[in-house]
């Protein structure tokens, strides 16, 4: 079980009896201001109770979805304008208006953790929006999945999400050409 510092004030009663659990092996650190009462806790699960206002997206969302087989090199979370800035050398943030943050929120069990991350159509949008900057055999390998499951995807949510978008037209025919 993950625990914040506060949680663990709350728990042990004060900082002196919280340094007395970790030194018994009771309880263990593992980042600033987290602790877990297992010593083995996977990284999603600590990223997710220490930014959980934060979003999977990008190559992350793309890979818990099965979407493509690369394991990203960091991990994409997508937060508000108004959050503060994520000093973690291995997360990339991007920052969204809140307008378009909260559409396609879902969370997914993977393996064994919950996670927050945009859905498979929001995905898409996002796929199609920055397809510029993605490279290419990547980009192909996300669309080619896609393709596949083509009869499974949610064709209004999709129109929805690219309607929160200045270029909407050119983002729906762009899902028209590359997927159906």
């Amino acid at each position: 079980m993950l625990l914040t510092y506060q949680e663990c004030i709350d728990k042990y009663g004060s900082d002196y009896q919280l340094k007395k659990e970790l030194y018994k092996g009771n309880l263990f650190m593992k980042g600033k201001g987290i602790y877990s009462t297992k010593q083995n806790v996977s990284e999603t699960d600590i990223i997710m109770h220490k930014y959980p206002k934060a979003v999977f997206t990008g190559k992350s969302a793309f890979y818990y979805h099965s979407l493509s087989d690369v394991i990203p090199d960091h991990y994409y979370l997508a937060t508000k304008r108004s959050d503060t800035r994520i000093n973690n050398p291995l997360i990339i943030q991007s920052f969204l208006k809140e307008d378009i943050f909260e559409a396609g929120i879902i969370t997914k069990e993977y393996n064994g953790s919950k996670i927050r991350l945009y859905n498979r159509e929001r995905m898409l949008i996002e796929l199609m929006r920055f397809k510029a900057s993605i490279p290419l055999d990547y980009y192909k390998e996300v669309i080619h999945n896609y393709r596949n499951m083509t009869f499974d995807l949610d064709f209004v949510l999709i129109e929805k999400y690219a309607n929160l978008f200045n270029n909407s037209r050119n983002l729906l025919d762009m899902v028209q050409m590359e997927v159906l």
